[in-house]
Order: C-alpha cells, then sequence, then structure tokens
C-alpha cells in the first residue's frame, strides 16, 4: 500500500528549503557579522589615527618668502 501523504505539509517543507537556500545564498554574498563589521571599522579607524599621527606638517611655503608669487593674482 501506498504511505498517505499531506500535500500541505509537503508545500511547507518545500518552501522552508527553498527559503533556506536562497537565504544562505544571501549570507554568502551579503552577510557580515555585527563583530566582523565592527572589526573592519575598528581596524580602518587605528589606521586612519595612525596616519593621521604620522603626517607631516604642511609643506606651503611662508607668506613673506622671497620667489614667484604664490597666488595667481602676485600680489605680495
Amino acid at each position: 500500500m501506498a504511505e498517505i501523504v499531506n500535500l500541505k505539509r509537503v508545500r511547507k517543507d518545500k518552501a522552508r528549503r527553498e527559503r533556506d537556500c536562497d537565504a544562505a545564498a544571501n549570507r554568502l554574498l551579503f552577510g557580515r557579522t555585527k563583530a566582523q563589521k565592527a572589526a573592519d571599522k575598528d581596524a580602518k579607524e587605528r589606521e586612519r589615527r595612525t596616519m593621521d599621527e604620522r603626517k607631516l606638517e604642511s609643506t606651503r611655503r611662508p607668506e613673506h618668502s622671497e620667489g614667484p608669487p604664490a597666488g595667481p593674482k602676485g600680489h605680495r
């Protein structure tokens, strides 16, 4: 004899498997945990601070230096 199957249950199980498959694909494409995002943010901030600390002072010439005019108008 054949086994009695609840078609409603079969449909729901199939839909659940499809949703799980779609969710797994989206996790691979877009998913990052909150901890991963925070770690990347911290690393970026730490790198920015390090670069700011090592930044050289401005290399612009002082206003009273001799040489060609600094601006487009050429006034001193």
